[in-house]
């Protein structure tokens, strides 16, 4: 279950104001049908989301526990630098035509290509590597970015004016540097 939770709470903070966010409410406002944006969201993110959780389990296999252990907790001090900047998303990353595949496959190749390199894939590679369980982390950061995104979806705009993102992202950055320097200086706090 540590993975799980673990992987939900991460990506599901550091969801909050990312540019994958801004898509959703930019989709929804674009299609007005959330139920087919969020099953696209929920597809987009499995897939991805698989593969880099098996990604970041075979990066584990590959270099030893001590450099996996700075790594991974350089890479989550890092994680909370990066989620300070705000993410700014522009029509033409969703593609010129969007009603052209209806919502659900837009959404889906949509929320794919942008979620490559993206901080919350990222963090599903660090998190792969660090518990070695792909479907656990898998299906934790999936269920984080439908926490995050189904609002958005529904509620559009109106979800990120009543939560303030600067707060959210001074609270996600702090969480990433918590576990990356508990990772470096407590590693057996975390498992």
């Amino acid at each position: 279950m540590e993975a799980f939770l673990t992987s939900t709470g991460i990506v599901a903070i550091a969801e909050i104001g990312d540019k994958t966010q801004l898509l959703a409410i930019l989709l929804a406002s674009k299609f007005r049908r959330p139920w087919a944006i969020c099953a696209g969201i929920f597809a987009a993110t499995v897939l991805n989301h698989l593969l880099a959780a098996s990604f970041g389990t075979l990066v584990a296999t590959w270099i030893g526990p001590e450099v996996m252990r700075w790594v991974l907790g350089l890479s989550f001090i890092a994680m909370g630098a990066w989620v300070l900047i705000p993410d700014k998303m522009d029509d033409d990353e969703v593609g010129a035509d969007k009603r052209r595949f209806g919502a659900f496959l837009t959404t889906t190749i949509a929320f794919f290509l942008v979620e490559m390199g993206d901080k919350t894939q990222i963090a599903t590679v660090a998190l792969g590597a660090r518990f070695e369980n792909i479907y656990l982390v898998t299906l934790g950061t999936t269920f984080g970015m439908m926490l995050a995104n189904v609002p958005a979806v529904f509620l559009g705009e109106a979800a990120t004016r009543v939560v303030p993102l600067n707060v959210v992202r001074m609270v996600a950055a702090a969480i990433f540097v918590a576990v990356g320097a508990v990772t470096l200086f407590l590693p057996g706090l975390l498992g």
